[in-house]
């Protein structure tokens, strides 16, 4: 079984994939990591360097190997990963999808404090996120929507929103 989280950056699909995948006992593969590893730079110089598209066709391009080679596993997809290259309906298709909903309000204090380490937001005024945010969530909702689960993380714990996560697929 692949469990795949998806949801916005900021919502905590890196953070919830490591405490899940040590509750359930199932590797972890960050699939940013995996385009991090493989391009031996960040995200970040990725898109400086050799863009966006690039960018793109190369979490594809693992995204697709990922689901064909892996069995069992929590798979943490990038926030705009669903909404690529039909991306969504492979990961629907190869693996159970858990959309972590989260609201702009704590996305926007969160990725405040991260703001240098996301290139989609890194130049965007401080006063201007909420407003950014929000529209790119409301822009990605049409894919966010198709997760086959979604757990609101608002107001929970990481522990909490784990335990709801594993209640889905019936583990304790």
């Amino acid at each position: 079984m692949i469990i795949s989280l998806i949801g916005y950056m900021g919502s905590g699909k890196s953070h919830i994939s490591k405490l899940l995948s040590d509750k359930m006992n199932l590797k972890l593969i960050d699939l940013d990591r995996e385009i991090i590893a493989r391009h031996n730079m960040p995200i970040a110089e990725i898109f400086e360097k050799k863009g966006e598209i690039f960018f793109r066709k190369q979490e594809r391009a693992i995204l697709d190997e990922i689901l064909n080679t892996e069995t069992d596993c929590i798979l943490s997809v990038g926030g705009g990963t669903p909404a690529y290259y039909n991306n969504i309906s492979l990961i629907n298709e190869k693996s159970t999808s858990v959309y972590l909903r989260t609201s702009v309000r704590i996305l926007t204090e969160r990725l405040l404090k991260q703001k240098q380490k996301r290139p989609l937001i890194a130049k965007i005024p401080d006063k201007q996120l909420p407003e950014f945010v929000g529209q790119h969530l409301f822009e990605r909702q049409e894919f966010y929507s198709q997760a086959k689960h979604t757990v609101i993380t608002d107001n929970k714990s990481p522990d909490e929103i784990c335990r709801e996560i594993a209640q889905i697929f019936q583990i304790s």
